[in-house]
């Protein structure tokens, strides 16, 4: 925990506006101490009391008998800047602020926050908060909270949650504790004037009894560290999920390229982190299905997805779910179907999925030799087994799971609908995940695949990420739209193929231009101040002859005219006519949040009508760029379609990480970068359109 190990696993915490009623807010945390069995040394502080609860009470922070490691804050808001100096004198390392009357009541709230964090700051304190409800870390028995939570059992896990919403977050480890979760840690991070969500979840997910990371986000401060926490998740294999309020907020206004107006906020933070093997929740209870299977299962070495079930009916609900996350509902192997055949009774069903009726109530070894044998089949990775009430027959059931789960080694969740509680309660003891519903097993296992798979592929690429950096490229000194010609060279110097171009001025030149290229060519407008051409009608392709280039050569003149009057002309670009089957976009956009993000789609005119775009953060290996590929919903398109070839993915491949490479490279002045379109087909892919903008 290193810079917060006071804050988080304090040996002494003071208690400053402490109360002798210990069920006010000011006093909740002292009772939580006492009752949970804190261990380290806690020094009550008001002037209004010698003692609270047995223990001596101090008039002031000058008065401890030693800087206390913690300092949990409960005094109104006009005193927290003086107390916060006092600790920081005293030599306190960390503080949990509870009081609110800052940032969040507007302008002078926020300004005394700001010099807040600033006093913590130079005398080196850490503050959770302000306005927030605190921390609990079950370990140690650290109840630094006034939280509705701590009133009931709060027993160690390896779940640690970290959240940014004081209510809903309490509302969701309450939903946590009744699944049996065991949460090792509960923060709330408030206002974040200090130590945030990013800093925070790094440094509980070092501790080693923590085996998940679960987080709800109402919004992300630090990119760049959201970025590096899923980065080192992955490294130390600790699953990460999260809640993010905002889908459809629109994070950034329609931008001059069709890459910045395609890049909302909660588009660029689903691909950065999807590209990173962080699952995100839709809501508390996919949330905490998701932390259920991650912190229970061991990983999967598939997609393949073996179910039995007691209900042919739920069986093909779950089929159809489990296509529509990406998993592979197994063909089961010849033998593993004979091997069913000679077990489940003739009115079952011995296909994926497998049916084997209520019939394994009077014959329990039914549903354990049906289970044993699906899970032994090669092709299933991961086993649904779903079941529904049963009250009568909870002991046996249980003895069979029980068994069945000293037997397999493959990851597998009972899905079991209105489960009795005892049920319930016996197999989370024994370590096995229990679903409510069908969906929500196939969202729970899915998301566990696709951890396995990010996984696999983040130790796989770890020596090509490390080849990926690139000098800075030398940008023009201008802000603005990159002349095409200087745009091209840049992109080219970094492994882009583009459609040969040349820049001319006049018809006569242009002609000469076409005859050198080669006919067919393609004539186009060239204006910093018309940036997309097709809108302007300063576009001509598939130009055949001398004639039409000096007619086309003309009409792009009069059509740029009559678009915006008055655009500056550097003149027209003809371009030999390139090859493809398929139009894309490859795009290059500076996030706010991020930093470089690069996006992949199916590009044209028509890119942001349907689109269907991926993101991830710059830059990508091109292993990598080949999954964006996969992610694309019309990803059938590049393999052919009616009777067109497949297109070359790994020439796509190679453009996207090569435009991730240079936006990466490019820092801060590269605003956003379009290609479109981008032609591929059989034997390559060509940018033959681009926009470059810098800041």
């Amino acid at each position: 925990m290193n810079e917060l190990q006071a804050l988080l696993s304090p040996r002494s915490i003071a208690i400053l506006g402490a109360s002798a009623d210990l069920n006010k807010v000011n006093g909740r945390a002292l009772r939580f101490l006492l009752e949970k069995g804190y261990d380290g040394k806690i020094f009550p502080v008001n002037p209004k009391y010698q003692a609270i609860a047995g223990l001596r009470c101090y008039p002031d922070v000058g008065a401890l008998p030693e800087a206390p490691d913690l300092a949990v804050i409960a005094v109104p808001a006009a005193q927290v800047l003086a107390v916060v100096r006092e600790l920081g004198q005293r030599g306190a390392r960390s503080a949990v602020i509870f009081s609110s009357g800052f940032a969040e009541m507007g302008e002078p709230g926020r300004m005394l926050e700001q010099e807040l964090a600033a006093t913590a700051s130079r005398s080196g304190m850490r503050l959770c908060g302000p306005n927030c409800l605190g921390l609990i870390n079950a370990f140690d028995r650290v109840i630094a909270t006034f939280g509705q939570f701590a009133e009931g059992d709060t027993p160690p896990g390896p779940v640690a949650f970290v959240t940014q919403s004081g209510a809903f977050g309490t509302a969701i480890a309450a939903l946590a504790r009744r699944r049996s979760l065991g949460l090792g840690y509960f923060v709330n991070t408030g206002n974040e004037c200090d130590a945030d969500f990013v800093q925070i979840m790094r440094a509980v997910l070092d501790d080693t009894r923590i085996r998940v990371g679960a987080g709800y986000l109402e919004g992300v401060r630090d990119g760049r560290g959201l970025r590096a926490l899923a980065e080192h998740a992955l490294d130390t294999g600790k699953p990460l999920t999260l809640t993010k309020v905002g889908r459809t907020a629109a994070g950034a206004k329609a931008a001059a390229s069709h890459t910045g107006a395609l890049a909302g906020a909660d588009e660029v933070f689903e691909g950065v982190i999807r590209g990173l093997g962080v699952t995100r929740a839709r809501n508390e209870e996919h949330m905490l299905d998701m932390v259920e299977v991650l912190g229970r299962c061991v990983l999967p070495g598939g997609r393949g997805l073996g179910i039995v079930t007691q209900s042919g009916g739920a069986g093909v609900l779950m089929a159809d779910r489990a296509e529509e996350t990406g998993l592979q509902v197994t063909q089961l192997a010849l033998q593993t179907r004979e091997a069913l055949a000679r077990v489940i009774p003739g009115f079952g069903t011995t296909g994926n999925p497998v049916d084997v009726t209520g019939q394994f109530v009077s014959d329990p070894d039914l549903l354990f030799d049906s289970v044993r044998i699906v899970m032994a089949d090669p092709g299933v990775h991961i086993g649904v087994v779903w079941l529904q009430l049963m009250d009568a027959h909870v002991d046996k059931l249980v003895k069979i799971f029980n068994k069945i789960n000293e037997i397999i080694d493959k990851p597998w969740v009972v899905c079991w609908v209105a489960a009795p509680e005892d049920a319930l309660r016996q197999l989370r003891a024994a370590g096995i995940p229990v679903l409510r519903g069908a969906e929500p097993a196939v969202d729970a296992v899915a998301a566990l695949a696709r951890y396995a798979e990010a996984r696999r592929n983040w130790l796989a690429d770890a020596p090509a990420r490390a080849a990926l950096a690139l000098p800075p490229p030398a940008l023009p000194a201008g802000p603005g739209a990159v002349g095409s010609l200087e745009g091209q060279a840049l992109l080219q110097s970094c492994g882009v193929a583009t459609a040969a171009a040349k820049l001319v001025k006049s018809a006569d030149e242009a002609v000469a231009a076409a005859e050198a290229l080669g006919y067919p060519v393609v004539l186009k407008i060239e204006s910093p101040d018309i940036l997309h051409k097709t809108e302007a009608k300063g576009v001509a392709l598939n130009l055949k002859d001398a004639a039409a280039v000096r007619g086309a050569y003309e009409q792009l003149l009069a059509n740029a005219r009559t678009y915006k009057a008055g655009a500056r002309i550097a003149g027209v670009l003809v371009q030999a006519m390139a090859q493809g089957d398929v139009e894309l976009v490859i795009g290059l956009k500076r996030d706010p949040t991020f930093g470089p993000v690069v996006m992949v789609g199916l590009g044209g005119v028509l890119i942001e009508v349907f689109k269907d775009v991926v993101f991830r953060a710059a830059p990508v290996t091109e292993a990598e760029a080949l999954r964006m590929l996969d992610e694309l919903k019309s990803r059938a398109v590049l393999d052919g379609v009616r009777g067109k070839p497949p297109v070359d993915r790994a020439a796509l491949a190679r453009m996207v990480s090569a435009v991730s490479r240079f936006g990466a490279a490019a820092g801060p002045r590269l605003a956003e970068l379009d290609l479109n379109p981008v032609l591929a087909g059989t034997q390559g892919a060509t940018a033959v359109d681009w926009l470059m903008l810098l800041d």
